[in-house]
């Protein structure tokens, strides 16, 4: 069958197309092109002319042709230099040694951004570890720099950690608060780790930084104490309440463990119902939650302090937010039940760092939508076992996806 596709259209640079060949059985195009004689033969290492020593065929994938996979055949000039010295000229849509065009090449780190790995690889007729290759490959060298000597105007940061795996190679993740841009990632979650980071600011930079939100985690906290001593520590109130919701997660238990046979009918399937808040309850969910706190004192004091714990975040004042927060501690000492009180003397330790909030009114929503991302890179990948990779894919999400990812 006759085709003829014009080489500018293919940006076949320094080729010229011979002979378009297409199998329909195999559904495969090959592109048979040869070397244009017009173009000066160049030593890709000094830059300097040289002569043909040999010409040289190569077959490389390029990006499917309307439904067919698509090879292209190249020629390409061995550069004699002398008696002992020969190398291969450059090619403009190949690397030395890759085997997929450049343009191929970013179709499949286009499709692994909101694909599976194993989902392009059947897609494409690829090998699981070749289609992480060259994605990981092409996001290496496509990615901008997150270079911390460059940052400035940083008024407010949030600093995390996130997981390849649960419990396995923990990185640190770190976003400008104000604009939500990811401005670093970097494997271990330890102040060694973020001090790094820290300490490669401008000093300008450094100092211009007003506050970093953060969990209450003792590791991020002895960083920005020691590089930076003017900015003040504000402590995610999602996670205050989320630690709160396992104290009383743990009290319910002993609470259902005293419990009589009647009590323990009342606060199955309730759990639930305590964290959630009221206006997000039906009916039947209110009734219920009625009941519980009618029936039993113990988690109707829960759920009074968590009303309370949550209208903290409300005040806009700091010594306001002290005050109210002292009377919740109080409130918390007197009542019988063990795990609270724990999470009360934790409140305490962390007191400034939860006023804070009252002064700046940042949240972690900004790294949590990250961490979200993040959650479905793992999710996509099924696990990633190259930390490095998975390095580079959270690197990704800070990058705006346009159709450009996938045409030239």
């Amino acid at each position: 069958m006759s085709l003829n596709i014009p080489t500018a259209i293919l940006a076949l640079k320094g080729q010229v197309i011979n002979k378009i060949e297409l199998n329909d059985d195999d559904q495969k195009v090959v592109i048979h092109c040869e070397r244009d004689k017009r173009r000066a033969v160049i030593d890709p290492l000094t830059g300097s002319k040289g002569r043909i020593n040999r010409l040289v065929k190569r077959q490389v994938r390029d990006t499917p042709i309307g439904g067919h996979s698509c090879w292209i055949e190249i020629e390409l000039a061995q550069v004699y230099l002398s008696k002992n010295e020969r190398r291969m000229e450059h090619c403009p849509f190949v690397d030395k040694g890759c085997y997929y065009t450049h343009r191929f090449c970013r179709l499949i780190s286009g499709l692994c951004r909101h694909m599976s790995i194993d989902a392009v690889s059947r897609h494409l007729g690829l090998r699981w570890e070749s289609t992480k290759n060259i994605d990981k490959t092409y996001l290496h060298g496509s990615l901008p720099a997150l270079d911390p000597t460059q940052l400035s105007g940083l008024k407010m940061i949030g600093v995390d950690e996130v997981a390849r795996a649960k419990g396995h190679d923990y990185m640190t993740v770190v976003y400008d608060m104000v604009e939500g841009h990811l401005i670093w990632v970097e494997a271990g979650r330890t102040a060694d780790v973020f001090s790094s980071f820290l300490k490669q600011l401008p000093a300008e930079t450094a100092n211009g930084i007003e506050a970093v939100a953060m969990d209450m985690g003792p590791a991020y906290q002895k960083s920005v104490r020691e590089c930076l001593p003017n900015a003040d520590i504000v402590f995610d109130r999602f996670h205050v309440m989320k630690n709160y919701g396992d104290a009383i997660k743990n009290q319910r238990r002993t609470e259902f463990r005293k419990a009589d046979n009647d009590g323990k009918e009342l606060m199955k399937g309730c759990h639930y119902l305590l964290l959630k808040n009221a206006d997000k309850l039906t009916e039947n969910q209110s009734e219920k939650l009625d009941r519980l706190l009618t029936g039993n004192s113990n988690m109707n004091t829960l759920y009074v302090m968590k009303e309370q714990l949550q209208a903290l975040w409300s005040h806009t004042d700091v010594e306001t937010m002290e005050q109210q927060l002292e009377q919740w501690y109080q409130l918390a000492d007197q009542t019988n039940m063990t795990y609270i009180k724990r999470f009360a003397k934790s409140l305490r330790k962390h007191k400034t760092g939860i006023c804070n909030y009252a002064k700046y009114q940042l949240t972690s929503a900004r790294i949590e939508g990250g961490n979200v991302s993040i959650g479905m890179i793992r999710k996509r990948a099924r696990g990633i076992r190259d930390t490095e990779y998975f390095k580079l894919k959270i690197r990704q999400t800070s990058v705006p996806d346009d159709r450009s990812m996938f045409y030239v």
